[in-house]
């Protein structure tokens, strides 16, 4: 059963690496997953073995939710994006609380309130900002390898959307292609460019845990905030202009109940998996 729940958490996080508005690493914080993955890959040789097999499901599950996400992207959120996206918010709606006395475990002050705050309005400006920043960029392996670095950082800064950025570069559906696909021109820079940023990014965010817990801690709570916020502006509320409606064959009040059910079932399953968190070991 922990290994399945292991797995299953990973593939929410992949999901979350690719969904456009969201970040791996928020989830990864979520789930509980960030601090101790952080941790192993900036000192692999640390307890290898017993990392190796604790964190192998979500490496896995990783690997599987993109791989099935991907194929679902153009079908699935071509029509119910915002529906779908409500289902994620409510993942961190859950688990906020949690989160947040986790984040106070060494001490909060008012400037840490201040970090967070800053931080959330910040990368809410950024992003609804960058939205309509449009650009395009020609695919090539240099290109699928800058984009697996930007995938990657979405996995060590939390709050951080790659999937973003990618939509702002015009390589968003093609690289969900690609990986549907399994077209291996596009995936193997991508894996290459994710796993050596987050390698030589995870030393430093172990280094920044070690000596400033609360202020990095209220820093990521900030992003989940301001990432989590935008996406009301950016992909839920345009989906009910009369011209989304008539796209996802929706009424006002079905799409507003589809997104308020997924909503309430995102809270649920985020809820459900705090408590089976309490009763995982996580490797120190």
């Amino acid at each position: 059963m922990d290994w399945f729940i292991r797995f299953v958490k990973g593939a929410i996080v992949g999901i979350g690496a690719i969904l456009p508005g969201l970040s791996g690493g928020v989830l990864a914080v979520i789930f509980g997953i960030y601090d101790p993955l952080i941790r192993f890959l900036a000192d692999l040789r640390k307890d290898f073995v017993k990392n190796f097999k604790y964190f192998l499901p979500i490496v896995l599950g990783v690997g599987a939710g993109i791989v099935l996400f991907s194929a679902v992207v153009a079908k699935a959120f071509g029509k119910y994006e915002a529906q779908f996206v409500c289902l994620f918010i409510g993942f961190v709606l859950g688990t906020f609380p949690s989160l947040y006395r986790t984040a106070g475990l060494k001490g909060r002050s008012g400037k840490h309130l201040v970090i967070m705050a800053v931080t959330a309005i910040a990368l809410f400006l950024v992003l609804l900002k960058g939205e309509v920043v449009l650009t395009n960029v020609t695919p090539s392996i240099p290109v699928w390898l800058a984009s697996g670095a930007i995938v990657g950082l979405g996995f060590i800064v939390p709050g951080l959307s790659p999937s973003n950025f990618l939509i702002y570069l015009g390589l968003y559906d093609k690289m969900a292609n690609g990986i549907k696909n399994l077209d291996f021109a596009v995936v193997i820079p991508l894996v290459i460019g994710a796993g050596l940023c987050i390698l030589i990014f995870a030393k430093l965010m172990t280094w920044l845990f070690d000596r400033y817990y609360a202020s990095v801690y209220h820093f990521i709570l900030g992003t989940i905030i301001g990432s989590s916020l935008v996406i009301f502006p950016v992909v839920v509320f345009p989906a009910f202009s009369k011209d989304a409606l008539a796209a996802s064959g929706l009424s006002f009040i079905s799409s507003l109940i589809f997104c308020v059910v997924l909503l309430i079932i995102g809270i649920i399953i985020s809820w459900k998996f705090s408590q089976l968190e309490e009763r995982v070991e996580r490797p120190r």
